[in-house]
């Protein structure tokens, strides 16, 4: 028999691991679709590997993600059964959608903004932290995404292939072990750094709110409760790849540009430093999708031009989806917030 206690916290999370399953189809793309899209991993190992390497890195360096979404942007005492509730299911619906949609979604920016949303219903949203550190990174970081992967490509990738140094066929062909160890090697970083950033969109409330629930200090316990939140939530990632990751993959890794196995790992080590740098800093929550995407559009550029790469729908199609999204997170949660209030269930 269940005690009352955790029959209540069940609920969220059930709603978490919902969350994790439909953050782990967004992931997935950024994880892995320039391995893909370069050929060099089987589509069936991607879910198992993403899964690892996201547990791993939500352990090893997912605490100031964690502290941000869970005590930093909503005061923890605030953080109880119906918000966290209300918080999780608002951000699973609105990433469901992107899903469906087959656009890879940012977790981080949905989750910020139904946290904003319940914050501001309290009044009792951090600004300075949203306003001074996060809103500006999700800015920044995709610019230098692109640009550096821009020049990259432009005045290293384009000079050595003009060199020739790409055509030796038979030097290529004794190499190519070595290239693809490197690529996976990149696409497994970038789960990792997945999970030091997405997972504290789900552990990060639901550590909070078990502290609450508990009657416990949260400053005391708060990475205790934490690592067993992620036991839980990090599982789900692997599970959410295999059920939605598909349909992403063939469009980041095959539909905007065909990529070349140097060019891949320019975009994952790109991509996943600039995350890992955020999150390992100033626990920062952010795109990785779009800092991939940025990086794949800046090799792309390099590579085939600006007005050959911007004119493709399904660039057109992220850039929409990105605005959408966070907007169905952020009116959701507060319209739930709203009538949980008038309801007296808060």
């Amino acid at each position: 028999m269940i005690s009352p206690m955790f029959n209540h916290l069940l609920i969220p999370f059930i709603l978490a691991m919902f969350l994790a399953l439909t953050m782990g189809g967004s992931g997935t793309a950024p994880a892995f679709s320039a391995a893909y899209g370069a050929n060099v991993i089987k589509k069936s190992l991607i879910p198992g590997l993403f899964g690892i390497m996201v547990f791993l890195g939500a352990i090893i360096a997912g605490k100031g993600t964690a502290s941000t979404m869970g005590k930093d942007l909503l005061s923890p005492d605030m953080m109880t059964f119906t918000v966290v509730s209300v918080i999780l299911f608002s951000v699973s619906i609105a990433l469901l959608v992107a899903n469906l949609a087959g656009i890879p979604q940012s977790t981080s920016q949905a989750t910020v903004m139904s946290v904003t949303a319940v914050a501001l219903y309290f009044s009792d949203l951090n600004t300075s932290k949203l306003l001074l550190e996060i809103i500006p990174t999700w800015f920044i970081l995709p610019f230098i995404s692109y640009f550096i992967s821009l020049f990259i490509g432009k005045y290293i990738y384009r000079p050595m292939r003009k060199r020739g140094l790409t055509l030796q066929r038979s030097q290529n062909q004794n190499l190519k072990p070595v290239y693809n160890g490197i690529l996976v090697t990149m696409s497994l970083y970038v789960a990792f750094s997945i999970g030091a950033n997405n997972v504290a969109n789900a552990a990060g409330p639901i550590a909070a709110m078990t502290a609450n629930e508990l009657n416990i200090s949260i400053n005391e316990n708060f990475i205790i409760i934490m690592i067993l939140s992620t036991l839980i939530v990090a599982p789900s990632f692997g599970i959410g790849s295999s059920i939605f990751g598909h349909k992403i993959l063939q469009n980041t890794g095959k539909e905007i540009v065909l990529f070349g196995k140097f060019e891949a790992v320019i975009i994952a080590f790109v991509s996943a430093s600039l995350l890992l740098l955020a999150s390992v800093t100033k626990g920062i929550p952010t795109s990785l999708v779009q800092l991939n995407v940025a990086a794949i559009l800046g090799i792309g550029v390099a590579k085939l031009g600006a007005k050959n790469i911007f004119r493709k729908t399904e660039v057109k199609k992220f850039f929409l989806m990105w605005l959408i999204a966070p907007a169905i997170a952020f009116g959701i949660s507060f319209l739930l917030i709203f009538v949980a209030g008038k309801m007296d269930l808060i």
